[in-house]
């Protein structure tokens, strides 16, 4: 599920790891799956008209950068934590926890005002009472281990739902990055791009087990599975301009 969901039940405490399977396509290929998909599956309600939205994230990591090297060896178990936005839009504002585990994810996410945002960004986040868990563990890690921003990653994503085994399908285009986290909620930013020209990326989420006929929509040649972290890939590229 997104977390452009309903608001007052962002958190879980069950832990649903969810599969996870990410494809890099050409533009013509993300076409041509949409017009497959189309028929079966239906877009996500909170894109309105348009069917799309932009998606920014800053990402967290420690002092010794253990996300991104958790992620460079394939660490069994990690999780991260990013700040996330719509549209550019400061409403809403979501914390999220990322976890994987042996190839799955789960996230928690919790909702946190303009204030208190610009203070965890400018390095100053006062110590929250009566907060969400997911937020109590960000604070945790903020203060005893040292996590900051790192790195900004910006895109347009275009969603479809599917109900039989709570299937979500993705189209990311545009993948960007910056190092400069302070411009956070600039209107526009100075991004770099993470693909190569004309490449995107195609996600698709789903609970234990993913309908026949959705699969066999999927299909495409030279379409491969692929491991892909948007969150290394920026660091990887923008590494040497982080804080």
């Amino acid at each position: 599920m997104d977390k452009r969901q309903n608001l007052n039940n962002l958190h879980s405490d069950e832990r649903i790891f969810r599969n996870e399977l990410k494809y890099l396509c050409s533009e013509n290929q993300l076409r041509l799956m949409e017009m497959r998909i189309r028929p079966i599956c239906r877009p996500d309600p909170h894109t309105g008209a348009e069917g799309k939205y932009t998606v920014r994230s800053v990402y967290f990591d420690d002092f010794r950068d253990t996300c991104y090297y958790e992620n460079e060896d394939g660490v069994n178990y990690r999780r991260k934590f990013r700040i996330r936005i719509y549209n550019g839009r400061p409403e809403p504002i979501l914390l999220e926890c990322k976890q994987k585990q042996n190839g799955k994810n789960h996230k928690d996410a919790c909702v946190i005002d303009e204030e208190l945002c610009r203070s965890i960004l400018s390095g100053h986040f006062p110590t929250p009472k009566e907060a969400p868990p997911v937020l109590n563990r960000f604070y945790l890690q903020y203060a005893t281990a040292g996590y900051r921003p790192k790195v900004i990653v910006e895109y347009e994503r275009t969603p479809f739902i599917y109900p039989a085994g709570n299937v979500r399908i993705t189209f990311d285009r545009n993948i960007s990055a910056t190092a400069k986290v302070g411009d956070f909620f600039e209107s526009r930013l100075a991004l770099r791009p993470l693909m190569q020209t004309g490449m995107h990326l195609l996600e698709v989420k789903f609970d234990e087990l993913l309908p026949d006929y959705i699969y066999t929509q999927l299909q495409l040649d030279n379409l491969q599975c692929v491991a892909h972290s948007k969150y290394y890939t920026a660091r990887k590229m923008t590494k040497e301009f982080c804080i």
